[in-house]
């Protein structure tokens, strides 16, 4: 329904609405005239990225989303790796991209909602002391105990 409304109202830009009207949305007791310079309440708003967060004429973006697509394709392929063969080559392999996985997954949602210099560095900073927890304490738990396959496998067996 919220795409709906979304679609809906950046619809607004000349052509009208696909799918839902604001008027069938809200229904005002009283009937007043709209004015063209007040908003739509439900106005898709843009936030635009600072340029000094965009680095113009560099690959690194393109080059981060398809290292995310390669690592995303290599967890599809670790999995029935992990199944067919569990031994502790897979397991710190899986210790490593997962946390891989997880660290950009969740930098992505740092650099979409998190705004303001400061508060950035402090996410970023937290993102990454996470990451390293998460990493070392998976290691710690392929090392000292039966490693990830071996623990997936027991709790596939309860």
């Amino acid at each position: 329904m919220a795409a709906l409304v979304r679609i809906s109202s950046v619809c607004h830009r000349g052509v009208k609405p696909l799918f839902l009207r604001n008027s069938l949305l809200v229904r005002p007791l009283v009937a007043h005239k709209k004015s063209s310079d007040r908003p739509s309440p439900l106005a898709a708003q843009i936030h635009l990225s600072p340029s000094q967060y965009a680095a113009g004429g560099s690959k690194a973006a393109s080059l981060h989303w398809t290292a995310e697509r390669v690592l995303s394709i290599f967890l599809l392929g670790l999995a029935p790796a992990a199944y067919l063969w569990p031994g502790p080559m897979v397991d710190y392999s899986l210790a490593a991209a997962l946390t891989l996985h997880g660290h950009w997954g969740i930098g992505q949602v740092v650099t979409d909602y998190v705004h303001g210099d400061l508060k950035i560095k402090v996410a970023n900073g937290g993102l990454l002391v996470l990451s390293a927890v998460t990493f070392a304490g998976l290691c710690y738990f392929n090392y000292n105990d039966v490693g990830i396959c071996k623990a997936v496998a027991m709790l596939w067996s309860i």
